[in-house]
């Protein structure tokens, strides 16, 4: 069988790597695949594994322009010269792990991996906005992919139940498959010590990584943590990740506020992948305030890192934390608070939790995340009948 791969539209983040992982992990031949041939622009491809003798690297120039420039021929491409290529091809299925997709090609699979579209209340967020008119137009595409889809891939159960009740019933096969964690997270959770430990010149220090947004929730715990310091407890806590405007705006405004000289509140800006693991190895525990995720793959980082974790209670992550670490309402200052107050002064519950998180995580791998994928995607290829396939008939 030979498989398409539709990746025009995975440019940064958790898309590429995704697809970078499941295809460095993929025992494709053993799943019944000759060849898997990925079409995206130059950017996307170099971020992939090389090509070898069952993978093939498709560029197109048209891929290559910017998000608005390129907009128009992009969806040219994607749903009307994509068919074409993929039946030049040859191809027994197209999978589009971007979610969005209106071509002709069958059959199909996608997946369900940005959860935004699919919560009103976090679109109503960005008020009146060019981003919550791109969101609530996602929600119809990417719910029409789904309905169309011969197959679908959800990250959990939560955003499997969550999707499905916004885009209505799907014709197609569905299975959740998360992803994995990157061996370099992995760390032995180290010895917890007790808060008097600590001091303002060796603080404990809490770590938020992720890209600072409205839903994101940083100004709320930027608020706890100068609670904290209030109330004589040497905290300080590391911001990183890119930015959304609006809200790095916000999040500025109450840093001038409670820490103007800004000593124990730290905006580290965009962090490169690679750098992660460091900057996991370096904090004392670990922050995640989002009211809304499909798979929280930095806070699955955090708990592979063997940290002690203050969660959101919202979305998937009590799911995927579990008991394994305190949760706390995201937009109730209070609560964040006194979540937090635990986390530092209990330290006995933070190895426990550390303990529980760092097993947690060893169940998620991209070895085993590829290995789901392939298998989904070979059931859906050969059980689409003949007829209907994406083959030209002999």
């Amino acid at each position: 069988m030979i498989l398409g791969i539709e990746a025009s539209n995975l440019r940064r983040g958790g898309g590429i790597t995704h697809l970078r992982e499941i295809l460095r992990a993929a025992r494709a031949r053993e799943h019944g695949f000759d060849e898997v041939i990925v079409w995206s622009g130059r950017a996307t491809l170099d971020e992939l594994p090389p090509a070898n003798d069952w993978l093939r690297l498709e560029h197109d120039a048209l891929l290559d322009s910017g998000f608005a420039s390129g907009l128009a021929q992009r969806l040219w491409w994607q749903n009307v010269a994509l068919a074409r290529a993929a039946r030049a091809k040859r191809c027994d299925l197209l999978f589009v792990p971007g979610g969005s997709y209106a071509g002709t090609f069958r059959p199909f699979v996608t997946m369900s991996r940005n959860m935004l579209p699919f919560e009103p209340r976090e679109r109503a967020r960005y008020g009146i906005s060019a981003m919550r008119a791109k969101l609530t137009i996602l929600e119809r595409v990417q719910s029409a992919t789904m309905r169309r889809a011969d197959g679908v891939i959800f990250l959990n159960e939560y955003a499997k139940k969550r999707v499905t009740s916004r885009a209505g019933a799907l014709r197609g096969r569905m299975t959740i498959i998360p992803h994995g964690v990157d061996d370099q997270f992995r760390i032995a959770p180290r010895p917890q010590r007790p808060i008097a430990t600590y001091d303002r010149e060796h603080p404990f220090r809490l770590l938020y990584v992720s890209i600072i947004d409205v839903y994101k929730h940083q100004t709320t715990v930027a608020e706890a943590v100068a609670r904290l310091r209030a109330r004589g407890l040497p905290v300080e806590i590391d911001f990183r990740g890119p930015s959304y405007a609006p809200a790095q705006k916000q999040l500025n405004e109450v840093i001038a506020r409670v820490d103007p000289e800004r000593r124990f509140i730290h905006t580290g800006g965009a962090t490169k992948y690679v750098d992660l693991p460091s900057a996991y190895a370096e904090a004392d525990a670990f922050v995640f305030a989002s009211s809304c995720e499909n798979m929280p793959n930095i806070l699955l980082e955090a708990m592979a890192a063997g940290l002690p974790i203050a969660s959101s209670n919202r979305g998937p992550m009590p799911e995927i934390l579990g008991d394994a670490g305190v949760l706390f309402d995201p937009e109730n200052l209070a609560e964040v608070e006194t979540a937090l107050a635990t986390l530092v002064n209990d330290h006995e519950s933070r190895a426990r939790w550390a303990a529980a998180a760092h097993e947690s995580a060893s169940h998620y791998s991209w070895s085993r995340c590829a290995d789901e994928t392939f298998g989904f995607l070979a059931d859906v290829a050969k059980k689409r009948p003949p007829a209907q396939g994406g083959r030209p008939e002999d």
